[in-house]
């Protein structure tokens, strides 16, 4: 999966096939055997560009069973609901192919993972299928590029087997080769294929818990590591290892690929958002613009209006050979009209430019005013200005000194008019 850190990775990854349907809608998927597909990424038209690096020669039921028959496998000792399936999917993100050529380089790229397949799995023996997917459609880049960009990627189906040495029992009539290795078979089993292993330090030594139990490695996480120094061996240097200790170690394949469909939709999400904002701004542009235009036409409209009016006036009247000019009665009462309007809409003019001029008498007088009040204004703030200032900074303070000043002019005014005073009291 692509982080879009500019990082190219390697990624393994291995799904379980529990049952016969698992199986037959895998070998759809993989061998392309159906007419349509649900996702729309899968273009048929490239089919044909897929690679086989092993085809299969049968359905993989059948072959599995043939493998049986052949004693290639055993499933002795198997339990009837043990996965006797798996499938493997290798890849790396699309950018590292699109940038090293595309197809070519991709084609190369998983011949030599399919070798890394054949290791893993322990044996071309065991593997049902292996193809190399060229037709899936990888949508994010395409639209991003503006050209067709393809996610190439891997498909192993495969049968997990482990070696298992059988022993002979102590019923064996010849008592000297009890416990002895009797046959060694190559034994079905996906536990036992995909157990964890114990994990060393730099030494080789096992690594150890506190509690001095050994540090086992998750078995899906070896994979990753098996695939990656692979690949690196085979001369594949400018990729990375995916993420140690990332939870897409344990992804199925279906897991991983809608995690890919998620990535997906989000950089689709935010094309759509810009698309949105874009178009947004396109339909304000288009708006304004409308009404620009609108404007222009009724403009447009008035001017026609007139220059056809003037244009109708010029050619109204016969010029007679006096000299004189002869009108229809229609056009007499054209002119009569224009004429009487003209009157009007004259004597409209000259009343709104007396109310004009005098309104603009009237603001003029007003405006003076105005500026003598600022002015007496800006007088006056500089005068109290000291108040204003001191009542900022101690508004108690000058409350008190006023409420104190004005208590003294009261008593200093009862003091000068104490008849008038007593004139007041003797009336109440």
């Amino acid at each position: 999966m692509a982080r879009n850190d500019g990082i190219d990775r390697t990624f393994a990854r291995n799904q379980d096939l529990p049952t016969l349907d698992d199986v037959a809608k895998v070998q759809e998927h993989n061998e392309r055997e159906k007419d349509s597909y649900s996702n729309q990424d899968i273009d048929t038209t490239q089919t044909h560009r897929n690679i086989h690096f092993k085809t299969p020669t049968d359905s993989y039921a059948a072959m599995f069973d043939q493998m049986i028959s052949d004693g290639v496998i055993s499933t002795r000792g198997l339990k009837a609901d043990a996965i006797k399936y798996g499938e493997l999917l290798f890849d790396v993100n699309s950018a590292y192919f699109d940038n090293h050529g595309g197809y070519e380089y991709a084609k190369q790229f998983f011949a030599d993972a399919y070798q890394a397949a054949v290791k893993i799995v322990g044996g071309e023996q065991y593997i049902l299928s292996a193809v190399m997917h060229a037709d899936e459609r990888n949508r994010a880049m395409s639209e991003a590029l503006g050209r067709d960009v393809y996610h190439y990627h891997l498909h192993v189906v495969y049968v997990p087997v482990v070696e298992k040495q059988i022993l002979w029992s102590k019923r064996c009539k010849d008592k000297s080769l009890v416990g002895t290795v009797k046959e060694t078979i190559m034994q079905v089993s996906r536990s036992k294929k995909w157990e964890s292993k114990v994990a060393l330090d730099e030494q080789g030594n096992p690594l150890m818990t506190a509690k001095g139990k050994k540090v086992l490695r998750p078995s899906y996480s070896v994979l990753q590591d098996d695939f990656f120094n692979y690949m690196k061996a085979a001369g594949y240097t400018d990729v990375e290892r995916g993420e140690r200790g990332s939870t897409e170690e344990h992804l199925t394949v279906t897991q991983f690929k809608v995690a890919q469909e998620q990535q997906r939709l989000e950089a689709v999400t935010v094309q759509i958002q810009q698309s949105e904002q874009a178009l947004a701004a396109n339909n304000a542009t288009v708006q304004k613009q409308k009404q620009e235009l609108a404007a222009l036409r009724k403009e447009n409209k008035l001017r026609n209006d007139a220059a056809v009016t003037i244009q109708d006036i010029e050619a109204m009247g016969k010029k007679m050979l006096t000299g004189n000019i002869s009108l229809t009665p229609a056009e007499c009462d054209t002119l009569k009209r224009y004429a009487a309007n003209g009157v009007a809409a004259k004597a409209e003019i000259s009343r709104l430019k007396d109310k004009l001029a005098s309104a603009e008498k009237t603001a003029s007088i007003w405006k003076k005013r105005y500026e003598k009040l600022h002015e007496r204004f800006e007088e006056l703030k500089k005068e109290v200005q000291p108040y204003l200032d001191a009542v900022k900074l101690a508004p108690e303070r000058v409350r008190a000194f006023l409420s104190a000043i004005l208590a003294r002019g009261k008593e200093t005014q009862e003091h000068k008019h104490p008849a008038h005073r007593h004139g007041q009291d003797m009336e109440l």
